[in-house]
């Protein structure tokens, strides 16, 4: 029988949870990912060498590394430096990757190196080869060009109109290979905007994901962002990823978990709320319980904002299961 394959499309962060959970299933597992990070350690380095950013790339190469046999290597690509002026802030991760990168001239390349390296149960691939950035039009028709600046605080955030990445560039065809190779497609979880869109508008992914006629599957968030989807709710939500594909999604799982009071406070201090459930209608929800009973705990030299709040990997496996069938 044919192994079964999925496709996992987001951000590092959000998706390690769903990367978790479908390593313990005897299946082949593709992670395309965002490339146009420009905040943290990431887009220091970035800013420095050119190349494409590295620090979604190497949350998922984490994700994907054997959890019993190789903590320490997950622990290696996740550590991240607190002390020297020139490291502090730092991601060793990163560190590594852009050294393959600057030795293969290609980001592709150099996460296929450090795959052996590290043992990698599965395949990272950045979205594009090309050293992009996210461009963010709102609808007062004014545009702004860095993923950074979505992170920027304001009182009465701005609604964004639509995203697309600059300079021009194309689909990675090893990412095409993966999705038309695929059982399933697996959108988030993850930001909107920054992690989920930032691959969807690659121009040619909406089309192969036409071509390949696949299942594709969203994880919503769990909460919103102040700055990207303030008072969106999940119907929202699902508009704008089914707008950028020109297709409609085959399940979108929502979580059903309760949030723990004081978290509710923490994220209300930052402006942001849980996604509301407006598709109760929806044939095509899948209502469980996912939430992750372990609060993420962020390093204090990380200056990037990351959620408190994570899907749980045991929980999504039983979700995914039946979607594959196994």
């Amino acid at each position: 029988m044919k192994e079964k394959s999925v496709v996992v499309i987001g951000g590092g962060t959000g998706i390690y949870s769903v990367v978790t959970a479908l390593k313990q299933l005897p299946i082949k597992i593709s992670t395309i990912i965002a490339v146009s990070d420009s905040g943290g350690s990431a887009g220091r380095i970035r800013d420095e060498f050119g190349f494409p950013p590295v620090g979604d790339l190497r949350q998922s190469l984490a994700a994907l590394a054997d959890e019993k046999s190789q903590k320490a290597i997950q622990q290696l690509l996740l550590y991240r430096f607190e002390k020297g002026s020139g490291l502090k802030g730092h991601n060793l991760g990163n560190l590594i990757l852009t050294a393959l990168q600057d030795m293969q001239a290609s980001t592709t390349e150099a996460l296929e190196i450090a795959s052996q390296i590290f043992r990698i149960q599965g395949r990272v691939i950045p979205s594009t080869e090309s050293a992009v950035n996210l461009a963010i039009t709102y609808v007062d028709g004014t545009t702004v060009v860095g993923e950074h600046t979505l992170d920027e605080t304001a009182p009465h955030p701005k609604k964004i109109a639509s995203v697309a990445l600059t300079p021009t560039c194309s689909l990675n065809p090893a990412a095409a290979q993966a999705i038309a190779q695929a059982d399933l497609v697996i959108i988030g979880p993850g930001d909107l905007y920054a992690s989920l869109l930032a691959v969807l508008v690659t121009p040619g992914l909406a089309q192969s994901l036409k071509n390949a006629r696949v299942p594709v599957a969203y994880f919503l968030n769990l909460m919103t962002r102040h700055a990207q989807t303030h008072n969106m709710t999940a119907k929202e939500h699902v508009a704008e990823i089914e707008k950028i594909l020109g297709l409609s999604l085959s399940h979108i799982i929502i979580n059903s978990d309760p949030i723990p009071a004081k978290l509710l406070t923490t994220y209300a201090d930052q402006h942001e709320f849980p996604v509301q459930n407006d598709l109760q209608d929806d044939p095509r929800v899948m209502l469980a319980p996912l939430l992750e009973k372990n609060i993420h705990e962020q390093s204090r030299v990380d200056t990037v904002h990351r959620s408190l709040l994570r899907h749980s990997s045991k929980k999504i496996l039983s979700i995914i299961s039946s979607l594959l069938h196994i």
